[in-house]
């Protein structure tokens, strides 16, 4: 009889003492317990390619647990490649190096390079917007304050990335919450006003004279939807045409 069918046979008859049962001395096919734990891991690619893979696309700091969960490695395992990693960019002088911050990993760029990263940014800023850019702050100017649903709603496209462009251009920032929806307000801002040449909202000229004529329209019920007001929707046509050549933002 083989000494597994003694321990099971012990067990149904309740002869074997428990107490004798230690985790670490139950070896089957050779894995202790305390390996079987170790290995419940499932490695989904090698790991120090997936760990660099996975922090290149984070936004934030992200710690050793999490990046074990993501990997398929052990926590242990992914301290000592995540360690290697670093070291490895320090000895090869990358322009980047990893830091572990915040309770976290994350790549960041290096200091000594900080001049070069600057002037790519700054250079960026001046860069000319756009026409989604465009047309998505001239409804900013004209409906604010103004959700980034309403705007996308007047445009009938998804405004979210063109909206963290303009307010990382500084031309849009927030305007406090809609009581009725908590949705962000957004407003146009005083380097908008100086960029296209006014002193204030007042100043932006009137819509009336860019919309189209009824005639134009195919369907009567659209007509409806052009007021001629200041704080009309402007549509892609008329928010195209709203910015002078000469001043608009850059």
């Amino acid at each position: 009889m083989s000494e597994i069918d003694t321990v099971s046979e012990e067990l149904d008859t309740g002869e074997m003492d428990t107490g004798e049962l230690d985790t670490e001395e139950v070896d089957i096919e050779g894995t202790s317990v305390t390996e079987e734990s170790e290995a419940l891991a499932i490695p989904l690619a090698e790991l120090r390619p997936a760990l660099e893979a996975i922090l290149m696309v984070a936004d934030q700091p992200l710690d050793q647990m999490t990046l074990a969960t993501a990997v398929g490695y052990p926590v242990g395992e992914v301290n000592n490649a995540l360690a290697d990693l670093a070291g490895e960019y320090d000895e090869q002088g990358r322009g980047f190096e990893l830091r572990n911050v915040a309770g976290g990993w994350r790549f960041y760029t290096r200091e000594e390079f900080a001049s070069v990263v600057e002037k790519f940014v700054l250079d960026g800023q001046q860069a000319r917007l756009t026409q989604a850019a465009l047309e998505t702050l001239a409804v900013v100017a004209y409906k604010q304050p103004v959700s980034r649903a309403r705007v996308s709603a007047i445009r009938g496209v998804n405004v979210d990335g063109v909206m963290r462009t303009l307010i990382t251009r500084g031309l849009v920032d927030e305007a406090g919450t809609d009581q009725d929806t908590g949705a962000h307000l957004y407003r146009t801002t005083s380097y908008f006003l100086e960029r296209i040449g006014v002193t204030s909202i007042d100043d932006l000229p009137e819509l009336a004279p860019y919309l189209p004529d009824t005639d134009d329209f195919d369907d009567p019920d659209e007509v409806d939807a052009v007021d001629p007001g200041p704080s009309s929707d402007p549509g892609p046509s008329s928010a195209v045409e709203t910015p002078d050549p000469e001043t608009e933002a850059e």
